[in-house]
Order: structure tokens, then sequence, then C-alpha cells
């Protein structure tokens, strides 16, 4: 059993009495300060602070606005450390609590933790292990969503195959869950399955399993009794996934409940070629937000708008930010997404959970690794922030400097200036507005790019009348230079002076404009998947993911496309095993 929810208490005596009473009377209003009242009476244990928790399922799920998810964590194979993230502390959640977010998800990967035969018996360490993370998380004021999660494809998606085995499973997974957590708070919710999938089944199929999986997961929770009988519980669409059908399809499972603490829950992880970079999608460009807008419309459409509240249980991109690897996506661009998503999340009602797998919150620091990015999301919780068409000003070092412009995007603010440090730049001297076109001065850009060393010589930055403000980067270029190598099918590398610059993409054709790499319906393939810069090592290396793709004896013409607008011309061939690699 965890020792922070049961420890011993003692009857207030003497002049603690007084301080008792009053917290009572905070808890009974909702008021906060609690803690701090406990303290002052010389608790030995601060209490929990008093959450309020909203009588309708709508209102407590916006009271969870925003969240965050500690993942690859408890939902790591086979252990809480296996995927490079140290174990949870309690004051990993004060840190989440104190950048404004009010509730947490908490993955679990129950699988290699529980008997694989019946009954299934969850060992008690990790259970109770579970339940200290829960209760560290409850006892900062936070709602907590606690789930199955990786089991959905390790053992839930051969439901084809041992319909009856898994459902077993299932039903006694969540029955143990559902004993240890009954006496919790309502601040606690339960989600059935993280992203539901099933093997060998058709469309018809999965919507039955998964209605069943849900139905089931209703009906164990809700007999289990405790706070279990009105415990807000999480239902997910198949696969997590936001089309109108599937929507439709847990829908109707929640209608046939007739519970009105359902909540529905779906991810959404952006236009999948700009979500990881294919397909030249490189920028957050009216395709993409097209798809943002039309998912969470409809979101509301099918459940917000017929009070049904919506968790969007996981939200990013899928290869960034991605502290492991090279960005594959741009920021600026990864900035955009981020502004746009919270305000169509808010406008549509819909409360977020932010996937965090260790990049945006160290675990090891506690501290945010891009205050920048983390600013401009919180700010999205609750209003809109300028932006521009691109975070950088590319300054050519072997040309002269000529003026540079910028398009604006104000997204209902007012542009208030540029600032590098605390320094107002000049308006009229330094730069230009014409309407949304922000134009650096010739002379400021010859200010601001210095001795005009590569790479970024000046940091600017864009303040409108709200929200956060937008950084621009100006840079010394030159055009990258790549030199001939020579390698084997599995990697080659390729030296890269890349003089300030940064890539954005690579096209790869046969020689008869056919296209090369796995991707073969795009000449444009995915960033670090098939390629990766290493701008410190000065190297572009072509992995065996695209090296072992392409045809023997059959030449290839690579075009790495940078964000300056530089192109560099290079050609690879595969021959038994060993790969030759010459620039233009």
């Amino acid at each position: 059993m965890s020792t922070v929810r049961h420890r011993a208490r003692r009857r207030a005596q003497g002049p603690g009495r007084l301080a008792a009473l009053l917290l009572a009377l905070l808890v009974v209003l909702g008021l906060p300060g609690g803690t701090a009242v406990a303290a002052a009476a010389g608790a030995t244990h601060p209490a929990r602070p008093a959450v309020r928790v909203p009588a309708t399922a709508v209102d407590a799920v916006a009271a969870m606005q925003p969240s965050w998810n500690v993942g690859n964590t408890l939902d790591a194979i086979p252990d809480e450390t296996s995927w490079g993230n140290p174990a949870i502390t309690k004051a990993m959640f004060d840190a989440v609590r104190d950048k404004g977010f009010r509730s947490v998800r908490i993955p679990v990967t129950w699988n290699d933790h529980q008997s694989a035969a019946a009954p299934y018996t969850v060992d008690a360490t990790f259970m109770n292990r579970v339940k200290q993370v829960v209760d560290w998380a409850l006892a900062d004021g936070l709602y907590v969503v606690l789930n199955v999660h990786h089991d959905s494809w390790q053992w839930i998606a051969n439901m084809s195959t041992d319909h009856d085995g898994v459902l077993a499973r299932f039903n006694s997974t969540w029955t143990q869950i559902s004993t240890t957590f009954r006496d919790e708070p309502r601040t606690l919710l339960f989600e059935s399955v993280n992203e539901p999938q099933f093997n060998n089944a058709t469309d018809t199929q999965k919507a039955q399993f998964l209605n069943e999986l849900n139905t089931s997961f209703h009906t164990i929770v809700r007999s289990s009794g405790g706070g279990n009988a009105d415990r807000m519980l999480v239902l997910p669409t198949l696969g997590c996934t936001p089309s109108q059908d599937l929507m439709d399809n847990l829908a109707g499972t929640m209608g046939s409940l007739h519970d009105s603490n359902l909540v529905a829950t779906v991810h959404y992880y952006g236009y999948w070629p700009f979500s990881v970079n294919i397909a030249g999608g490189t920028r957050y460009d009216a395709t993409s937000q097209k798809d943002m807008s039309d998912a969470f419309t409809r979101m509301h459409d099918t459940f917000v708008a017929k009070g049904i509240p919506v968790y969007l249980g996981e939200y990013g991109l899928l290869s960034y930010p991605d502290y492991t690897h090279t960005d594959s996506v741009e920021r600026g661009e990864a900035l955009k997404y981020f502004e746009d998503l919270g305000y169509q999340a808010r406008r549509n009602g819909v409360t977020t959970a932010l996937w965090d797998a260790g990049s945006f919150l160290n675990r090891n620091t506690l501290q945010w690794r891009d205050p920048g990015m983390m600013d401009l999301i919180k700010a999205s919780w609750s209003t809109r922030s300028g932006t521009a068409s691109s975070d950088t000003v590319y300054v050519r070092k072997s040309a002269p400097i000529t003026a540079q412009t910028l398009t604006l995007n104000p997204n209902g603010t007012s542009f208030q200036g540029l600032w590098q440090g605390s320094t107002q730049l000049a308006s009229g001297r330094d730069y230009t507005v014409s309407g949304n076109q922000l134009t650096l001065t010739a002379a400021a850009l010859t200010r601001l790019a210095g001795n005009r060393a590569y790479g970024v010589d000046a940091t600017l930055r864009a303040r409108f009348s709200q929200g956060a403000s937008w950084q621009i980067s100006v840079i010394s270029y030159d055009p990258p230079v790549l030199s001939d190598a020579t390698g084997t099918s599995s990697s080659l590398t390729i030296p890269t002076q890349f003089r300030g610059d940064r890539l954005a993409t690579m096209e790869a054709r046969y020689a008869d404009g056919s296209n090369a790499g796995p991707a073969n319906w795009t000449p444009y393939q995915e960033f670090n998947s098939t390629f990766t810069p290493d701008y410190t090592g000065n190297s572009i290396t072509l992995t065996s993911a695209f090296l072992s793709a392409i045809t023997d004896g059959a030449p290839v013409t690579l075009t790495f496309d940078f964000w300056s607008g530089a192109t560099a011309t290079y050609h690879v061939t595969k021959s038994t095993g060993s790969v030759t690699g010459t620039a233009s």
C-alpha cells in the first residue's frame, strides 16, 4: 500500500484544534490554502490541496485544462526507466503544476508486471508504485488520468484470435485497478485503453471489439463501488483517431451506457507529412492548418456540442521536439503549429494533454528544455500569439546585404515593435511595416550581422499586443558545400560544410525522374529516417533505410534543400554492398 495516502493521522489537540476547523472549512468551501493551514497547525504531513470537482463531467474536464503526459515512464517496457527517463518523483509533478498544468495523464503498461495466465495478477510492488505516483500527483492538487497503455498492442490486439483470453485478462486488470483506487477522490479518472488496435480483423470486428472492451470496463469500474460509482471514465476511439466514423462509433457506445460521467478521448499529432517532415511537408501551411481545424471541428460537433467532454489525451508532433535527434521540423513552423492548436482547442471546448516523453521537461534537472516554446504553449491556453512567415532571416556572407521582408501573422493581435534584448529597434530606420509586411532595412541587418560569422549573429523579438513574442534569428550563411564519400549499404556519411545553413529536406530521384527511396510515392524522403544532418560533426548521413531501398547500379540524384533557399546536388550509386557519393 502507498505510504503517501495511508499515513496515520493524529487528531488535532489544543491550539491546533482551531487550525483544524479552519482547514475543514476550506475543504468544504473548495478554497486553496489547505496545505499551508495544515503546516501552520504543526501537522507532520501536509494535507492534499482541496480540489472542488465540478458536478458535471463537462465542467470537470474543462477544469483539467491544460494537461500533461508523463510519457515513456510507467508505460516503458519492461520497466519505468527502460526508455531513458528517470523514475517519477513528487518534484516532477511540482514542476508541472508550477508551469500551470492542472492535470496529468499517467500512462501505465501492465504487461511485464502481470502474470500472463489466469488470474492475471498484477505484481503488488508495481501496483504500489503506480499508486504512489498517482497519489503524488493528487497531493499536488492535479487531476489524474490513469490508463492501460501499451498493453493495447502487446496483447489486447490479439482479441480476434484469443477473444475470451484477452477479455478475461482485460477484465482482471481493471478489476484490480478499480479495487486499488476505489477510494481515491473524483480527481482521478480511469481511461480504458490507449490507442486500441486489433490484428487480423475487419473494420466491423474492430468496432465490435472496442465496444465490448469499453462496455466491460464501464461495468467493472461502476460495480466496484466506493469513489468508482461516479468516477469519470475516459473512452477512446479506435487508435484514438479523430476520424468521423470512429468518433461516431464511440458516440454510439457512450449513448448506450446512459452515464453522464463519461469522457471521449482522441489524440492529435498533426497532418502526417508535416508531423514527420516527409513529402515536402516542411511548413505549417494551409493544408496542415485545415487538417487541424477540421479535426477539432469534428471533435466539437460529435461530442462537445452534445454535452460530452473531449479529453485530447495526447498531442504534439510525431518527430518534434526530440532531444535525442536533430530537429526534423523547423522550430518556427512547430511554434506556429502549437500556437494554432491551443487556439483550436479553446474555440472548440477541448481539453488538451501535451505528450511529453522527456523532450519538453528535462526529467533530470526539472527544467523546461525550450522555455520560449513553453511560453508560447502556455500563452495558447488563454490567448493568441502573433507569429510570422519565418523565425529566421538569412543574410548571405559573400554578397552585399539587402533589406529583407517577413509576413506578420498577427492572429488577432497588433504588432508592437522589434526588440534586441532590452533595446527597442527604431521604426523607419531599422524596420518598416506596411500592412502585415515587416521589412528589416539593409542598414539594420548590416549592424545586426556584425562580423558576419556563420550562424546566428543576432536574435530579435517581435512583440504583439498579447501572447508570447516571436523570435527572429539573423543568420549569416553561404551555400553549403558537400564532398565526395564512400560507404556501405548500411550508411554513407557525406562531409558537409553547412556554413551557417540548416537542412530542410532531401529529394531523391533516379535518372529517369522516378522517385528513389523507401517513400517511392514522393521524391521528398523522411527526415532522420532516411537522412540526418550533424551540424557539429559537419556531415549528412544517409541511413540504411534509404540505401537498402535504392536499386543496385542505378544512380540516384539527391537534391538537398536548405532553409536559406540554397540547394545542393549530390549523386549516389550503390553496387554490391558499397556506396559511392559524388558532389556536383
